[in-house]
């Protein structure tokens, strides 16, 4: 489901006008904000289309591309990448009964430690990401080609810029919103 319900953006204008009603708007932030929401819709739109028409559910990826041979741990603990994931351990366990019902992965013992599981991808998951890998990131580098080089390390740097200043927690002096929600 999109974050952005809108299907059209409200114009500069509209934001400037509301901003008399509502000082606290400003409008460059707003406007800024709300390309960034539906820019962040339409990209994982993209993705989820490109996923599913793979046989693969997003978070499933995600677990896969977390194990994948390539990257640095290609064994990991349920825990491990739950934590990595960003998602409950109770859903991780739910992702990786899937996989491993498919045989894309398989839950080991810790030859160091049996109480403790691991997780690894089998032959068949690593042949199924070496398979999509190469069309996912050819879509990748299509949805980013309109910047060049430069522009993109700008973007990774405002990008960031933000990220550092979105804290996990609301502050204790942060107004709660009150009324209805969607």
């Amino acid at each position: 489901m999109p974050l952005l319900m809108l299907r059209d953006l409200p114009q500069y204008d509209c934001l400037l006008k509301a901003a008399e009603r509502y000082p606290s708007l400003e409008p460059s932030a707003c406007d800024a904000f709300l390309n960034l929401l539906r820019t962040g819709d339409l990209v994982s739109e993209s993705e989820s289309e490109y996923l599913a028409a793979c046989g693969v559910s997003h978070g499933r990826f995600t677990v896969l591309m977390l194990l994948n041979d390539a990257c640095d741990h290609p064994v990991s603990t349920p825990a491990e990448l739950a934590d990595e994931a960003g998602v409950t351990r109770a859903t991780m366990t739910g992702l990786i009964d899937t996989l491993e019902k498919d045989d894309l992965v398989v839950r080991e013992s810790d030859p160091s430690d049996r109480r403790t599981v691991l997780v690894r991808l089998t032959a068949k998951g690593q042949a199924f990401l070496d398979q999509i890998l190469p069309d996912y990131f050819r879509r990748v580098s299509a949805i980013m080609q309109p910047l060049d080089d430069e522009e993109r390390r700008q973007f990774v740097t405002l990008l960031q810029k933000i990220q550092r200043g979105l804290t996990p927690e609301r502050s204790a002096d942060e107004p709660v919103a009150t009324g209805a929600q969607a």
